[in-house]
């Protein structure tokens, strides 16, 4: 039994019937496709923790479900002012698995839940890589730089200050010309 509660090939259906909790602490670093959309120095852990159940279903085998949680603090680039800006990262996700490909495709315009196809070997490390890659912010910033008020960068400062061609000096030349 202790080989089916490898994070790195979980043996989901086991995983399940024995509704076991596994939890830790991995360092960030070990997330090598998180830790490409970071920036600045990486330090801490992502705290996760996955338990398993059964649930009966009538007529057929049980379903077996999993849920996930993690959380984490990860460097991203501040979208506004360049700098890194710490971003919190929260998951709760439950997934049911089902039989195949096919099934899951079938059944998932209808389930609230994700569907993933029953394996004797998820990594669930790779599973928690993707929901903290899917709860990344499409545009980060810090709460400063939200604001309209918010204090402009160097960079912005200078391209507001370059003196601008007005597009209408040419009509006014033209316009100022005998005919």
């Amino acid at each position: 039994m202790k080989n089916d509660m490898n994070p790195s090939h979980l043996d989901v259906a086991a995983f399940a019937k024995a509704q076991v909790r596994l939890e830790g602490d991995t360092p960030l670093a070990q997330f090598e496709r998180l830790v490409e959309d970071c920036a600045g120095e990486l330090s801490g852990n992502v705290t996760w923790a996955a338990q398993g159940a059964t649930e009966p279903k009538v007529g057929g085998k049980d379903e077996v479900w999993l849920h996930v949680e993690a959380h984490a603090h990860v460097p991203l680039t501040c979208q506004r002012c360049l700098t890194p800006v710490p971003i919190a990262l929260e998951i709760a996700q439950d997934f049911r698995f089902v039989a195949d490909e096919e099934t899951a495709i079938a059944e998932d315009d209808e389930s609230e839940e994700d569907l993933l196809v029953l394996t004797d070997a998820l990594d669930l490390m790779a599973l928690i890589e993707d929901e903290l890659l899917m709860a990344l912010p499409l545009v980060p910033m810090h709460q400063a730089c939200l604001s309209d008020q918010a204090p402009l960068s160097k960079e912005e400062e200078a391209i507001l200050s370059q003196e601008k061609p007005n597009p209408f000096a040419v009509l006014a030349v033209l316009k100022t010309r005998p005919s």
